[in-house]
């Protein structure tokens, strides 16, 4: 859902020459300039970090008998030139000869550091998209809710996102973004839940300089800072009343006046709003203006909880394996059945964001190429389904079942604590767990 960088995306050649002779450094500095790169001299290390501070360094040619040896350690490099490739040469007079084929590295060299970037690029293109994160998947649940965002997107009409918490409304408001006209402009998000009264004012509206007391300088809010972009409602069922009015009038109008302004600012920006409440309800009993829910919701895209979608546990488990191992240069490859199987029997209340967690601190914890039970927390490890027939309620070996795994969970999965609080022998507790599998 997001469009791929291209080629201009890549910053053009940056070079930095480091050597300990100023005439040196000046002869090739002139050399690679008539090719049209962008050259920086250094003299030692501490000239080139301080350098590689502000520039985003592509290629670093050094003397490989002075300067570069303390920079091709793989520490040091990834210090100071995480994304260059580092050239040594015999950098001397004599080798303005070969000037020729000194650019010809160079130019080789640059095309090598562009087209790694470039995959980078692609990597955390994927990375960010919704389709390949929260979106993936062959439930039907989500490929109608993918399908519905395509529909959607290259529409300039606003949009009402629900869902419950960690089902990943707010990416799929970016992916929503990230389809239509509005791609390449600002995309704002403004947090309904977390400010109130005149502070929120001030975030959606902004203000002039003096409009109120500490306000030394004009403020642009969230209206002004999407222009021609969008803006992101998050939890929008938190607006005040006094604050939904004040939105819908602006809405209608497509301008507002800003607290301290006398002149009007117009709007040009598409709304998207998100929600874990019932917005028509709260219309019904009088805490949301009806007019201002219906002008947020011409489309209501319903997100689907990961209980509506548990086929999908397997995908997004093993996309989030990939995903932690490679940010935490761990080699887990996968995980077992057990571990799957206590996933795909947990409640899942946090949704998405909650089995990301899990999967986080997994693979963080584990000192396997596997992923197996032993990496759960105990609450998953542990989860019993209150779904249970009235038969089974009244089931000797299931109530005990039950009583146990509440015992566990209050001592937070210390069995020798839960062995005294029993009053049983720490064998008998194993014993009993290992009996009752802690399977439905």
């Amino acid at each position: 859902m997001h469009s791929l960088p291209n080629k201009s995306a890549v910053r053009p050649g940056s070079i930095i020459i480091i050597h300990q002779q100023p005439k040196v450094r000046s002869l090739f500095r002139r050399i690679i300039s008539h090719e049209g790169y962008k050259v920086f001299e250094a003299s030692d290390a501490g000239d080139a970090s301080a350098i590689a501070i502000r520039e985003d360094i592509e290629v670093v040619l050094c003397d490989k008998d002075v300067s570069c040896p303390e920079y091709l350690s793989p520490e040091r490099k990834k210090t100071f030139f995480p994304y260059a490739e580092v050239v040594p040469l015999s950098l001397t007079e004599a080798t303005q000869e070969d000037s020729h084929l000194l650019l010809s590295v160079i130019s080789r060299t640059l095309e090598k550091v562009q087209l790694e970037k470039r995959i980078l690029q692609l990597e955390e293109c994927i990375d960010q998209d919704p389709e390949m994160d929260y979106g993936i998947g062959e439930s039907s649940a989500i490929r109608d809710t993918i399908a519905m965002v395509k529909r959607i997107a290259p529409t300039d009409d606003t949009v009402l996102l629900q869902g419950n918490t960690g089902t990943g409304k707010h990416l799929f408001a970016r992916a929503i973004h990230a389809g239509s006209a509005r791609k390449n402009n600002p995309f704002i998000t403004l947090h309904c839940n977390i400010l109130t009264g005149k502070a929120l004012e001030i975030e959606l509206f902004g203000c002039k300089a003096g409009a109120y007391p500490g306000i030394s300088k004009d403020k642009i809010g969230a209206l002004e800072k999407a222009c021609k972009g969008s803006l992101l409602l998050a939890d929008v069922g938190h607006l005040d009343k006094a604050m939904q009015k004040q939105l819908l009038q602006a809405l209608l109008n497509n301008e507002f006046i800003k607290p301290g302004d006398t002149q009007p600012t117009p709007i040009n920006v598409r709304i998207l709003s998100t929600t874990k409440q019932d917005l028509l309800s709260a219309v019904e009993d009088g805490q949301f203006e009806e007019a201002l829910f219906y002008r947020l919701s011409i489309f209501t895209l319903r997100i689907p909880s990961l209980h509506e979608r548990k086929m999908d546990i397997p995908l997004l488990a093993r996309r989030f394996i990939k995903h932690f191992a490679r940010k935490a240069d761990k080699k887990v490859k996968d995980m077992n059945k057990d571990f799957l199987y206590h996933l795909q029997r947990y409640s899942w209340k946090g949704n998405i964001r909650e089995l990301k967690n899990v999967i986080e601190r997994a693979v963080i914890m584990t000192e396997s190429d596997m992923l197996s039970e032993e990496n759960l927390p105990f609450e998953i490890l542990y989860f019993q389904n209150d779904s249970l027939d009235i038969r089974s309620a009244f089931d000797l070996k299931n109530m005990e079942k039950r009583h146990l795994q509440k015992v566990l969970t209050y001592t937070r999965g210390n069995k020798v604590e839960a062995a005294r609080l029993l009053n049983i022998g720490l064998t008998t507790l194993y014993r009993k767990i290992n009996d009752s599998n802690y399977s439905n």
